[in-house]
């Protein structure tokens, strides 16, 4: 029983030390991501009116 209850506290531990090792973001560093993810969108939005735009004129 006490070996069980060892191993259990043992394990406990070396899950908390793994999880506090996990590289967080910084702010700046997520900052940077938001403002990548805002600029692909506006590269998809501008490509979607470029495409709308020509199949216009391709109608007419």
């Amino acid at each position: 029983m006490k070996k069980s209850i060892y191993m259990f506290v043992i394990a406990l531990f070396t899950v908390g030390i793994a999880m506090s090792c996990r590289e967080e973001k910084s702010a700046g560093e997520k900052i940077e991501d938001g403002i990548e993810e805002v600029g692909e969108g506006i590269e998809d939005g501008a490509e979607e009116v470029e495409d709308a735009a020509e199949d216009i004129a391709d109608d007419n």
